[in-house]
């Protein structure tokens, strides 16, 4: 928070609801103190981040309106989706439980993690149904790695001073862009602040 930056990400998801409901609780009084945003999560994401494994598990509607009742600006549920790359056998989104989220939180803007790899009708279905951020880091880094994959298969990084890093690395940043407005055209955020 003393880094300047104007949004804090809290994920108290793998607490039981009753700790993240007091840790949460902690945030949103240091952010708001300071003007800062707030997304809080509830319901364990599945895949592994930061050492913390899930399931896909669906959170709890009534944990996410506690939670969105704390006064948080955003609110990350999981409602199947996973972080990293979707396995073959993943069943999907829970649209029943986003719906019950949203009906229960109101206008309080949802977030998707894990929106790597998840069809684009169920990106709009999400979107239809309150979700408003999407998550798709892992998209990014994929596209990253290919780029810069290419442009070392290629040998590039062997012709002249290919392998000076603002070189070599110039292909991973340009397909990252390439995502990304791919995604902001997807999410219907172009030309959105």
């Amino acid at each position: 928070m003393e880094a300047g930056f104007s949004s804090i990400m809290f994920d108290g998801s793998h607490y039981p609801i009753d700790e993240n409901i007091a840790k949460t609780t902690e945030m949103v009084k240091l952010t708001s103190e300071k003007g800062l945003s707030l997304e809080a999560e509830v319901g364990s994401i599945g895949g592994e981040e930061d050492g913390v494994v899930g399931a896909g598990e669906i959170a709890d509607a009534n944990e996410c309106k506690a939670i969105a009742d704390l006064g948080v600006t955003m609110l990350a549920a999981g409602i199947g989706n996973i972080h990293g790359k979707y396995p073959a056998n993943w069943k999907g989104l829970s649209f029943e439980a986003l719906e019950a989220i949203s009906n229960l939180t109101g206008d309080m803007p949802l977030v998707l993690h894990g929106g790597t790899g998840i069809p684009e009708d169920m990106i709009q279905r999400a979107i239809s149904l309150g979700v408003s951020k999407i998550n798709v880091n892992t998209e990014c880094q994929l596209a990253f790695a290919e780029g810069t994959r290419k442009y070392i298969e290629a040998g590039k990084d062997l012709e002249g001073k290919g392998f000076d890093p603002r070189k070599l690395l110039a292909p991973g940043f340009e397909a990252i862009k390439a995502t990304v407005k791919e995604k902001m055209e997807l999410f219907g955020s172009v030309n959105k602040a």
